[in-house]
């Protein structure tokens, strides 16, 4: 499965290559590296788990001791809990949904009817008040009427107020306690103008008083102390008329049977709210399930199924619209599985073919190698066309293994079978053996290779062998696109990797190029040819190898300005790269610091960005300057071809076209003309014969009997293809575009 992921340039499948079968079981770090011996294998997290809060799985002994005793941070974590909840579940949603909008129903409702019989009691009490204030101005100014006037203004009043008293009295027993219990209070003025009252201790409002001077019947709700406690009354006031001036009648109404009607009727209403919020709650609940169960068991089944567990269904209950959920999902499962097996069978028979062709080409081509060898090794012997014909089997069967070899390495890294060959060793060396192996191609083009490389040494556990095949990849890359201007190649360490970044200043990468430069044989413009004489893999193979570290290889650019490589490795294995101590950018290079290839003069070689350091070198001349900035001298790496000798070159260099992104700016321009020498020796050794000369099957001097020799027109058509080939070279790099 993972093979046809691969074949198709990005993850096209929801799960990995092994179903069932997790990085832990395999001890691996996912990408075929084993683990260091004793190291316990991680755990995969899965994406889709949904944390549940501080509170999950905490005992409601523990839950209870924290509310007793830290009751600020178990609120706290509640909040948390619930607040997780109600992001992650529907159904928590839906009943906290009914339960706060039932509360502010009840809440509102319950407002409103304490509110209307609190009115209608009160209005009822006033009326009761108003009657009784009539009744009594009646009593006193009768009891006034009748006392004797030579007595006290005190005695007066007390008499009238008893005479009211006893009457109140008589109407309760004579009404079996029914009737309205008030408390009357008497005032006047003496002759000094103090007031004088009945009770003497009386607490009547001053606001209310005012309006009884004034000849007027008022009422007033106020707060009464006595000597039981304080209590709400309604007081009502009334002007008295008698010879004594400014009497004044209140009578003090208690309201204790209203506030304890109201409080009974708050208490039920209150018991009634929080009976009808619980079973709301739970018919919320009950009601949600119906909608809820089915959507999580199909989401739970979904999960299961981008696992990689292919034949989970959803089981289909009924004809409504959760059971047409799921024949819909069965339905839409059943495609994609056929679907992915179709992917697999087309991937593991494309796999298959690769392989097989890859490794069958090998015979017939070891023995076309050999003879090629052999007639490349007489080719002081044979004439120009034949000469030139050899050189260009050699080139091209160069090229034809490189890509066969890049076919079977892609080809495992699509089968999931290629593992790392893991060493600790300084990278640092690594880096200078790549530079020694891409020196020639940086001489060819006049591009200068600036160096940073960390003083301490770089020991980090690695694939030596990747690592070399991915900065040798990057540096090939960056000289072909350079258009001879510097490339920087800087390394760093921190915060757990590793990172090397390759940077030149040709002609960039346009927005959008930056991920499929990675893609297989992908070029920004197909057209151009490919000076390293890449296979169009190399930058596919290497950041494959990147993965398979743990690591990420990515690229930036801007057109004009240049690009920017970036590897970065984990400095252990298996833990994930997060950061990358080096920046993702291309530095602006002023102008005058380009050096076209065409006038680069004496090639530069590679060159340390720091003063002073040491000139190291594996022969004489400018070439061979190859100085890092720890001071140390660049290892010898493998041995470097050299370039053969270049045709006879234009007298006017063509101008540069306008590079793409991908597309190498600096290679000279072919006009398709042929070396009219070479073509006139090729004539006159074809003229008056019919046969190629000094070339036969047997090695018998003479020509072939099947063959009857080249007209003119095909050897001039043979050389121009050779001339627009003459800039390939059989390097090992590849480029990217």
């Amino acid at each position: 499965m993972h093979h046809v992921r691969r074949a198709l340039g990005r993850s096209i499948l929801p799960f990995s290559r092994g179903r069932g079968t997790s990085r832990a079981e395999r001890g691996t770090t996912g990408h075929g590296a084993s683990l260091p011996p004793g190291t316990p294998p991680v755990p995969e997290e899965d994406p889709r788990t949904v944390p549940r809060g501080e509170l999950e799985g905490v005992g409601y002994r523990d839950i209870v001791r924290l509310l007793l005793r830290q009751p600020r941070t178990f609120l706290h974590r509640s909040r948390q809990v619930l607040a997780q909840r109600w992001r992650t579940s529907s159904q928590v949603r839906v009943i906290g949904s009914v339960f706060l909008s039932s509360l502010v129903v009840i809440m509102t409702l319950g407002f409103v009817l304490t509110s209307f019989v609190s009115q209608q009691l009160l209005d009822e009490k006033h009326d009761v008040a108003v009657a009784a204030i009539d009744s009594s101005r009646a009593t006193v100014e009768e009891q006034i009427r009748s006392s004797d006037t030579s007595n006290s203004l005190q005695l007066r009043i007390n008499a009238a107020r008893a005479a009211l008293t006893e009457r109140i009295s008589g109407t309760d027993e004579s009404s079996g306690g029914s009737s309205t219990v008030f408390e009357p209070v008497v005032i006047a003025p003496d002759i000094n103008g103090r007031d004088v009252s009945s009770p003497e201790q009386q607490q009547i409002p001053e606001s209310l008083r005012t309006f009884v001077r004034q000849g007027r019947v008022a009422d007033q709700y106020a707060t009464v102390e006595r000597a039981s406690g304080k209590y709400k009354a309604l007081i009502i006031g009334s002007p008295v008329s008698s010879d004594i001036q400014g009497l004044e009648l209140y009578l003090v109404l208690p309201l204790d049977n209203e506030e304890s009607t109201l409080g009974l009727m708050r208490g039920l209403l209150f018991a009634g709210a929080v009976a009808l919020m619980v079973l709301l709650v739970v018919i919320a609940w009950v009601f949600s399930q119906q909608l809820t169960v089915p959507v999580r068991t199909a989401s739970r089944i979904a999960e299961r199924f981008a696992a990689g567990h292919l034949r989970e269904r959803m089981a289909v209950d009924g004809q409504d619209e959760v059971a047409r959920l799921a024949m819909s999902f069965n339905e839409m499962a059943e495609n994609l599985s056929h679907q992915i097996r179709q992917l697999e069978d087309f991937g593991s028979l494309q796999q298959q073919f690769t392989s097989d062709v890859s490794h069958e080409l090998r015979t017939p081509l070891t023995t076309v190698r050999m003879a090629a060898d052999l007639i490349h090794d007489s080719a002081g012997d044979l004439d120009p066309m034949t000469r030139r014909a050899s050189e260009l089997m050699i080139s091209e069967l160069d090229r034809f293994e490189m890509l066969l070899g890049d076919l079977l390495e892609i080809s495992r890294h699509d089968a999931g079978v290629a593992n790392l060959s893991l060493e600790t060793v300084d990278v640092r060396g690594v880096v200078k053996s790549t530079l020694e192996q891409v020196r020639a191609i940086a001489e060819e083009v006049g591009c200068t290779i600036n160096l940073d490389l960390p003083e301490e040494p770089v020991n980090v556990p690695v694939d030596s062998r990747r690592v070399e095949r991915i900065l040798r990849n990057l540096l090939a890359n960056a000289i072909d696109h350079s258009e001879g201007r510097p490339v920087d190649v800087t390394m760093r360490t921190g915060d757990g990797s590793l990172a090397v970044t390759v940077v030149d200043h040709g002609v960039g990468l346009k927005p959008g190029e930056a991920e499929l430069v990675f893609n297989r044989f992908w070029r920004a413009d197909p057209s151009r040819e490919r000076r390293t004489g890449g296979t169009g893999l190399g930058l596919a193979i290497a950041k494959e190898d990147a993965q398979l570290h743990g690591g990420r290889l990515e690229a930036t650019g801007e057109p004009g300005v240049g690009a920017c490589f970036r590897l970065t490795l984990p400095l252990v294995p298996g833990e994930e790269v997060r950061t990358s101590p080096l920046p993702l950018e291309v530095d602006t290079v002023p102008v005058s610091a380009a050096v076209p290839a065409a006038a680069a003069g004496p090639a530069q070689g590679v060159e340390d960005v720091s003063a002073g350091s040491d000139t190291v070198g594996a022969g004489p001349g400018p070439a061979d300057d190859l100085v890092d900035r720890d001071g140390g001298g660049v290892p010898d790496g493998p041995a470097v071809a050299e370039p053969a000798a270049a045709e006879p070159a234009a007298a006017e260099p063509a101008a540069a076209e306008p590079a793409e992104a991908g597309d190498s700016g600096g290679s000279t321009v072919h006009s398709g003309q042929i070396d009219d020498t070479v073509l006139e020796e090729a004539m006159e050794s074809l003229e008056g014969t019919t046969d190629l000369p000094g070339f036969n099957l047997d090695g018998a001097p003479g020509g072939h009997p099947g063959f009857e020799g080249f007209t003119e027109e095909e050897v001039r058509r043979a050389l121009e293809e050779a001339a627009d080939m003459d800039d390939y070279r059989p390097e090992d790099d590849d480029d990217r575009r």
